[in-house]
């Protein structure tokens, strides 16, 4: 909490299953390092198929300590996700640890912004999602993870649309011109914000101002609705989202790394 926007993917997983327990159907855990006056220097978290996701350490050595004491249990992680340093140090410690490779799978970068600018000049109008509208946003959540996650673990997207549709806390907000043109989701709900995403639009319809348009509409809802601020990560590779969420007045926060660990290396 003394970096909200940081920590928003360990904060959000943490509220989902304060809310829906059973959310989850693999077992999900923390992990935390104390010193012997019991203050937390570091803290994970995973839920099964997905990477553990790492918060910044207190103390140095403290992710190091706790990659041994999770490699030291046997669990066999896919990966690790957080902020730049704090993946990278444990990534490389559960490297030397486990004889595996790792390898950097996704650099990205996390925004944040309190105040939406307007968008002008873009066709069509926004609405928010219905169930009616449930197929069309399985098959386009299905399309960007294809696009933009294709080599990582995948959750059941149509259980993760319909727990949208039926919150109270996410949902995503459908752009229009004529026809479904462009889509933004938001979930993941911390104390004061809420993370932005996934957002998409198919390639045909692309370079038309949607997807800023759209991500305009979801923010601003939610700052209406007495968010703080709203959250989003980008890909660096694609210098095109950066600049169109930066030009609706997001601001970086930080860097951040999705790492794929790999098989360990047999004993020589």
């Amino acid at each position: 909490m003394q970096d909200e926007a940081r920590h928003n993917l360990i904060l959000g997983i943490a509220g989902t299953i304060r809310d829906r327990p059973g959310y989850y159907a693999e077992h999900s855990f923390w992990l935390v390092v104390h010193d012997g006056d019991d203050d937390v220097l570091a803290v994970a978290l995973q839920t099964p198929p997905f990477n553990l996701a790492v918060a910044r350490p207190t103390r140095e050595g403290a992710l190091e300590a706790l990659a041994r004491g999770i490699a030291t249990e046997g669990v066999e992680l896919p990966g690790v996700s957080g902020a730049a340093p704090e993946a990278e140090i444990f990534a490389d410690s559960w490297a030397t640890l486990t004889g595996g490779e790792r390898s950097a799978r996704m650099r990205q970068r996390i925004y944040q912004v309190s105040e939406i600018r307007a968008v002008a000049g873009v066709a069509g109008t926004a609405r928010l999602a219905t169930v009616a509208d449930r197929e069309l946003l399985i098959d386009w959540a299905d399309a960007f993870n294809d696009e933009v996650r294709a080599d990582a673990p995948h959750g059941d997207t149509a259980k993760g649309v319909d727990a949208r549709l039926a919150s109270d806390a996410a949902g995503f907000m459908l752009w229009e011109d004529g026809q479904p043109a462009s889509i933004a989701g938001w979930g993941g709900a911390t104390p004061n914000g809420v993370r932005v995403g996934p957002v998409y639009t198919p390639p045909d319809l692309r370079r038309r101002g949607y997807a800023s348009a759209v991500t305009a509409a979801a923010s601003a809802s939610q700052l209406a609705a007495g968010r703080r601020f709203c959250f989003l990560y980008t890909d660096l590779a694609n210098p095109t989202s950066n600049r169109i969420y930066m030009d609706l007045g997001y601001e970086p926060v930080c860097d951040a790394i999705d790492y794929s660990f790999g098989v360990a290396r047999p004993s020589p």
